[in-house]
């Protein structure tokens, strides 16, 4: 080997490694996307599910869901053999504080959800999903006192005015929308104090754990009045509630699996596959009303959406740029060729 060829070889092997890491890199992203696209499509197709659970009432099925997600997060603890991680939560005074108050706001979503599909208002729950972004946004101003972009105002704004257009349209407020976006909002908020010290399961455990006392009560007593279907409206019904379970657990194991392999920009771009979905079966399966008024709200809410992804997608590529400005600099400081 002559003197001139050494410092090229460090090139050579820098792009081999190069070409060679963007075969498992595109794979991962392709994997991400198959769960992230399960996740939400398997919440979106919720209202379908729902509806095959008559007789039962929303108190009923949101008891059974706790129930029997708590069954299928147990075989999943014994499975992974999480039970240290499930301990430590449990010893854990603020941690467990932390996910009591979880499983309180997830359970009012989905008591308001169930109660918004079995009474026909499926439409007003998607609403719900399509004005979450927008709540959260809002809930990092008004409580992590964070400082929003020009466009994130114009989003917020925007929503404002499509929560008046649509209060005017159903003739009072959408309340289970905006139940449903705030206390997904919170659910959020709180369940980022927490990060990245309790995994998914572990954290769903715990909170069915907690909520399961409340959900055999509500068993019991719907029991006691004579309303309880679970046990009394043949095997069908039966295992259809039991798979309530299973329906709980799945997308949320797909969203874990692709959150870990997708950057937060496309995961906030893959959210409004869930409320598109659950907004398409309302009007063609369920056969939900839309007049002009509620279009014109709906279409307010989806410029809001709009503007918001826009700012999304301004803000990553500008870190991008800072980023290969940054690697830039740095290789030019040490006089080597940047890596993209």
């Amino acid at each position: 080997m002559t003197p001139d060829a050494q410092p090229a070889q460090p090139q050579k092997l820098q792009a081999q490694e190069s070409r060679g890491g963007a075969a498992p890199a595109a794979s991962r992203t392709t994997a991400g996307l198959i769960f992230g696209i399960g996740a939400y499509g398997l919440w979106g197709l919720l209202p379908l599910y729902f509806v095959t659970l008559t007789p039962a009432g929303p108190v009923e099925v949101v008891a059974d869901r706790v129930v029997f997600s708590l069954v299928v997060c147990l075989v999943l603890m014994a499975v992974t053999r999480s039970w240290r991680s499930l301990a430590a939560v449990f010893r854990s005074r603020r941690s467990l504080g932390i996910l009591t108050l979880a499983g309180v706001l997830i359970a009012a979503n989905w008591l308001t959800y169930t109660y918004g599909v079995l009474s026909g208002q499926a439409i007003e729950a998607a609403l719900g999903y399509f004005i979450n972004p927008l709540v959260s946004v809002l809930l990092g101003v008004l409580v992590l006192k964070e400082r929003l972009r020009p466009l994130q105002w114009a989003a917020v704004g925007i929503g404002f005015v499509a929560v008046l257009v649509l209060a005017i349209a159903y003739g009072r407020m959408p309340w289970i929308a905006l139940i449903l976006a705030f206390s997904f909002g919170f659910y959020g908020l709180v369940k980022n104090r927490v990060g990245a010290t309790v995994d998914a399961v572990t954290s769903l455990t715990v909170e069915t754990v907690v909520l399961t006392p409340l959900a055999v009560a509500a068993i019991v007593w719907l029991g006691v009045a004579g309303s309880l279907t679970l046990a009394g409206s043949g095997p069908g019904h039966f295992w259809l509630l039991a798979a309530s379970g299973i329906v709980t657990a799945t997308p949320l194991l797909f969203f874990g699996a692709s959150a870990r392999r997708l950057p937060m920009t496309t995961i906030g771009l893959l959210q409004y596959v869930a409320p598109l979905l659950q907004f398409i079966i309302a009007t063609t399966i369920l056969g939900e009303h839309m007049g002009p008024e509620r279009w014109a709200g709906f279409g307010i809410v989806w410029l809001a959406l709009i503007v918001l992804t826009a700012d999304m997608l301004l803000a990553a590529q500008r870190r991008r740029s800072a980023v290969r400005a940054a690697r830039a600099r740095a290789a030019d400081a040490a006089g080597v060729e940047p890596v993209a």
